[in-house]
């Protein structure tokens, strides 16, 4: 059943401890900014929870409230960081090797960072080809390795006096995978894991072990992971929300700006070509060609659901789309995305637009890690259970219910998410009709 207008929202009350799989760039970049954000060392740029406000009622009202004042989100200051890693190094050290953040700005958060040491990780190279790494968990079967994580993570939040726990996939991404038959209910998916199927990666597993403890999850990856009918099951049958998949940063963030407004104007497209260049440990991962067709899958959708080819055959039918991701080390995180996108307008005529992106990349996703920590906490509290469609405006593949097509247009989704917080606390949604202003 739909949350209710005007919900009953449990007060955000403690500690809310965040489960991070993978301590790489991603992770430490959103660890060391909260820290530092705690510290008075910077602004939570990027972050809609902490920036961003939500209008209400009448533009002539003035009631326009911060987000983290309209919705009882929990404060960085009750954040408390674990994770899960292939490298025993701490997250400062992690930090340090990625190269992300300045030298100097780390080591003013040196103490906090330093305390925060991966777990063993459930780690198979033959999910993520160009990695290996020691801090790697052991067992018989896979369902004993779900059980290792359990333990681990009912033992961190006795030990962190955690109220509430979230867990996020912050970790690279897996080889592209389908659905299979052991996916279908839980009872055969317990069973292949006791089987050590192949069609159970380790992604799966961390899901399993997050939603048989009672605590919502995330996928960061367009890994295919909780989006498989016995996990969805177990997500609805505990009552836990679930979202995703793959961080929308870069590239595919601004397709998701700019396809909406050609789509707007009815500008026609003829091909949108992409090109990546990355140096981190996500470049040399996609690097193999099984993890790049599960990105590729993520990043060639988007224009499709958004433009319609069926719907206006005459502007977009046919047009050609190509992404390519290509790994280069001296660029580290700072990821740089080319786009030459040849559209057509009045009587045919052409033109072209040319994008050059140099962005980077974590720094773009840290703040979408923050904002999911904090609204999937906001959910559980609420009761809502199963895909939490309204986080789409983070996602390069949003997960929705059976047969139901994705929204990727960002201006939408943004409403999605705000008349969702406007619901939740009895406010009238935002339709931007505008009549009663000319009574």
């Amino acid at each position: 059943m739909p949350v209710q207008k005007g919900a009953d929202i449990a007060p955000a009350k403690g500690k809310l401890g965040v489960l991070l799989v993978g301590l790489g760039a991603v992770t430490t970049t959103f660890i060391a900014g909260v820290e530092a954000i705690k510290q008075g060392l910077a602004e939570p740029i990027g972050s809609l929870t902490q920036m961003g406000t939500v209008r209400l009622g009448r533009r002539t009202d003035n009631r326009v409230p911060a987000i983290k004042d309209f919705v009882p989100l929990a404060r960085l200051e009750d954040l408390i960081f674990g994770a899960w890693d292939i490298f025993p190094d701490s997250a400062f050290e992690a930090a340090t090797h990625a190269g992300v953040l300045e030298k100097e700005l780390l080591g003013q958060l040196r103490k906090p960072l330093q305390k925060i040491k991966p777990m063993k990780a459930v780690f198979d190279q033959n999910y993520v080809k160009r990695l290996s790494g020691t801090n790697v968990k052991k067992g018989k079967h896979k369902l004993q390795l779900a059980q290792q994580l359990i333990d681990e993570i009912a033992d961190f939040k006795k030990k962190n006096k955690c109220d509430r726990l979230v867990m996020i996939w912050a970790a690279s991404t897996e080889i592209f995978m389908k659905p299979h038959a052991v996916h279908r209910n839980l009872k055969s998916f317990e069973q292949a894991m006791r089987e050590n199927h192949k069609a159970i990666p380790p992604s799966m597993i961390y899901a399993y072990a997050a939603l048989k403890s009672g605590i919502p999850f995330a996928n960061g990856a367009p890994n295919l992971t909780v989006d498989v009918p016995a996990l969805m099951d177990l997500a609805n049958e505990k009552g836990l929300a679930v979202c995703g998949k793959d961080f929308k940063t870069g590239q595919t963030l601004m397709k998701t700006i700019l396809a909406p407004g050609l789509k707007s104007r009815m500008l026609g497209l003829h091909g949108w070509y992409s090109t990546n260049i990355l140096g981190n440990r996500d470049g040399e991962v996609l690097d193999d060609p099984e993890s790049f067709k599960t990105k590729e899958e993520s990043k060639l959708s988007v224009l499709e659901y958004i433009l319609q080819p069926d719907v206006y055959p005459q502007l977009y039918k046919d047009f050609s789309h190509v992404v390519r991701i290509n790994y280069y080390p001296p660029r580290g995180d700072n990821k740089e995305g080319w786009d030459n996108i040849d559209i057509f307008g009045w009587l045919g005529y052409k033109m072209q637009i040319k994008i050059d992106f140099l962005c980077r990349d974590s720094i773009l996703a840290a703040p979408i890690v923050l904002d999911l920590a904090l609204f999937l906490d906001l959910a559980q509290r609420t009761g809502m259970k199963g895909v939490q469609e309204w986080l789409s405006f983070y996602f390069k593949s949003p997960m929705t219910a059976p047969s139901l097509y994705p929204e990727h247009d960002i201006f939408i989704q943004l409403m999605k998410l705000k008349n969702t917080l406007r619901h939740l606390r009895g406010e009238d949604l935002i339709t931007h009709l505008g009549l009663e202003y000319y009574d």
